[in-house]
């Protein structure tokens, strides 16, 4: 059946809902040369506030699309903060240059969605977020699950996406969907504007006809830019670099998401300078570079963290200096130290004083090679580098081998993943004391392998991410790991994985409590408390009594899906295997020591203790607080 198309030429009718998924199923991106749909498939859960609006208008584009319109795939999700999570991982596998929509109904529904919105906007990743809203007619006032506001009757729940959005507005008539549709993709396509765009829909006005004008729903190919460098910012960036004796290099996201990686292997090569690298940042150059030196900053090897005290001058790609990259500001204690930033954003281009070069990473790189005209670091320097990599990695090789105790450290299970998973291969994972392992024990050999969420440090994120990943690289083995804590935030997904038949592998460590926070409470006179799974004690009203009887293995077997469950390094690979060459989706629980050890570390990490205590262990933490706090300083 086809549309009906008014007496009006050139026009159509449909409802708020149809339209929007017909305009949305047709906008492309191109980079280099290479165009692709933007959005290709929306998840969504449905309530009273989007399943007869927005629900309808895919359900007619699956079995009744009009003539020439392009196809919305649709996927059920199972907890609206999850799919903004899978949408995300997916971007970010795209290289930004797709993205998801996520649907959700009137309030709880909406608002469950507003931490992935967080995550999104503040790791630069697009993702489209279509919350429901209340009635724009307020006939039915207050609706189901409608937070009145006394302040104002256009107020709702949905205003809350406002901080967390890059873009947000709300469609209160059916005219206002052609701007606003215009500038959520704007702001989705512009690398350096990128992040969470919403757009709130009034479930009345979803389901309200009008005429809109056909040359809306044409393909429309959005063209996402590599911004050059101005050349006088290039000269002034190439004259502060060429002062330098012990320049660093640290490769963040922005290198990625660019595709700079053989730009940035060009630039070590020809500059001699080494490279740190962030979260976000690690495999843009591979791990197998002379000058790879790894992590940077609070979780940072040894090695990166000497190189970068020493630095005299930075030059940050695509980082945005949170705080775990700079150490809390005492990373970088040259007297004289100065920073040069190439960023696609101006915002993150301007910290610590910088010179600032705002550009794409691999324009900018490939640029700022020809502007330093044969310029290459001391060649003293580039030894030292290698010397501190080499002295690290034979510092960390204990964490890899089996510790005397009963059950394995989770750095064993790094070590045996990171020689088993390919280069093309995706390992995920966020918050928690495994980032901080990661970063200084992990040799990503490509971009694509190493996928870390830890700019909004999201516990939850890892098992939607991997279905997200895999959807975005079918051809990539997919290996989330997460720890027993994260699985009990966020374990719905799986139903979704089962069910679309997507082959990931879930890699969960048991260890009965939070290490990181437990570690981090220990370290700052807290004493662990409230940090492992204990029943309450009744003689001492804490929670350190028997571990809670929680059988992972069991909940992740009641999904439908096969697990595995092991108590060392040498079962693991063996289960590794198994699952490796499984068609379908596997989990490996494994059992690990709570405490670790860790890898050793001298990077810091700005956590504030109490300045008075009764507790001898807070007041011990407090006096090594101050000591440890004298470096930090502001960069000017």
């Amino acid at each position: 059946m086809s549309d009906p198309t008014s007496a009006r030429t050139g026009t159509i009718r449909l409802t708020v809902g149809q339209a929007l998924v017909r305009f949305l199923a047709a906008q492309f991106t191109e980079r280099d040369g290479v165009r692709e749909r933007f959005l290709p498939g929306t998840f969504g859960i449905f309530g009273h506030g989007n399943v007869a609006g927005l629900g309808q208008a895919l359900l007619q584009n699956a079995t009744d699309p009009a003539e020439g319109e392009n196809p919305m795939p649709y996927y059920q999700a199972r907890n609206e903060q999850n799919m903004v999570h899978t949408a995300v991982a997916y971007a970010r596998t795209k290289n930004r240059l797709q993205a998801l929509a996520c649907a959700a109904s009137i309030g709880p529904g909406s608002t469950n969605m507003i931490t992935g919105a967080a995550l999104a906007t503040v790791d630069r990743i697009p993702v489209l977020i279509l919350p429901s809203d209340i009635f724009a007619t307020r006939t039915v006032d207050p609706v189901l699950q409608q937070l009145e506001d006394e302040s104002g009757g256009d107020v709702s729940v949905n205003d809350a996406f406002r901080p967390v959005s890059r873009y947000f507005d709300r469609i209160w008539r059916p005219e206002q969907l052609i701007p606003a549709a215009l500038q959520a993709m704007r702001v989705l396509t512009d690398p350096a504007e990128t992040g969470a765009v919403t757009l709130s829909l009034p479930q009345d006005v979803q389901a309200e006809a009008h005429d809109w004008p056909l040359e809306f729903f044409r393909e429309r190919t959005w063209h996402v830019a590599r911004p050059v460098p101005e050349p006088a910012a290039l000269d002034r960036a190439a004259e502060v670099i060429r002062s330098a004796r012990r320049p660093v290099l640290i490769a963040g996201g922005g290198a990625v998401y660019s595709e700079a990686s053989a730009a940035l292997a060009a630039f070590t090569d020809a500059t001699g300078i080494p490279v740190l690298d962030t979260q976000a940042g690690k495999g843009a150059l591979s791990a197998d570079h002379p000058l790879a030196i790894g992590g940077v900053g609070a979780t940072g090897t040894n090695a990166a963290n000497d190189l970068a005290a020493e630095a005299d001058v930075i030059i940050g790609v695509g980082t945005r200096y949170t705080d775990f990259t700079t150490a809390s500001h005492t990373a970088f204690r040259h007297p004289e130290a100065r920073f040069v930033n190439l960023n696609v954003k101006a915002f993150d281009a301007a910290k610590h004083s910088a010179t600032m070069v705002v550009s794409d990473a691999r324009a900018g790189l490939d640029a700022l090679r020809e502007a330093l005209g044969g310029y290459r670091s001391p060649a003293e320097h580039a030894a030292r580098a290698q010397t501190l990599r080499a002295a690290w990695e034979e510092l960390i090789e204990p964490c890899f081998q089996p510790h005397d105790q009963e059950l394995p450290a989770q750095t064993e299970i790094f070590g045996a993943l990171n020689e088993l998973m390919g280069e093309k291969d995706i390992v995920i994972n966020a918050a928690g004391s495994m980032p901080g392992d990661l970063q200084a024990l992990w040799k990503a050999r490509s971009p694509i392998q190493y996928h870390l969420e830890y700019g909004y440090s999201c516990m939850g994120y890892e098992l939607p991410a991997s279905l997200g990943a895999k959807m975005a690289r079918p051809e990539s083995e997919v290996v989330a790991i997460i720890g027993d804590g994260t699985f009990q935030m966020a374990p719905q997904e799986i139903a979704t994985i089962v069910a679309e038949r997507v082959k990931v592998i879930l890699v969960i460590l048991q260890n009965h409590g939070w290490s990181s926070i437990g570690s981090l409470s220990q370290s700052h006179g807290s004493q662990r408390f409230g940090t492992k799974y204990r029943m309450r004690d009744e003689s001492t009203g804490m929670l350190d009594g028997e571990k809670l009887p929680f059988d992972i293995p069991a909940n992740i077997r009641s999904y439908g899906l096969e697990v595995q469950e092991v108590s060392s390094a040498v079962d693991f690979r063996d289960a590794y295997r198994r699952a490796e060459a499984s068609q379908d989706a596997t989990a490996i629980v494994v059992n690990t020591d709570l405490y670790g050890p860790n890898p050793p570390g001298n990077g810091w990490w700005d956590v504030p203790v109490p300045q008075v205590s009764r507790l001898e262990s807070t007041q011990r933490a407090s006096a090594e607080y101050e000591a440890d706090k004298a470096p930090q300083r502001h960069y000017l």
